[in-house]
């Protein structure tokens, strides 16, 4: 199971809402709604790490 790096859900990589790839790394989704927050600026979530 994929964390949604925007909400923190668990997603399953077999059947996401939605993915992105940014520099080389693949992100799941559970909704459209998280992927387009984190393809607006994905570093505001990839720095919380």
């Amino acid at each position: 199971m994929a964390i949604d790096p925007v909400c923190k859900m668990t997603v399953d990589e077999k059947k996401p809402a939605a993915t992105s790839d940014y520099k080389g790394q693949k992100y799941y989704f559970c909704a459209m709604g998280c992927k387009k927050a984190f393809d607006k600026d994905p570093e505001k979530y990839l720095a919380k790490k």
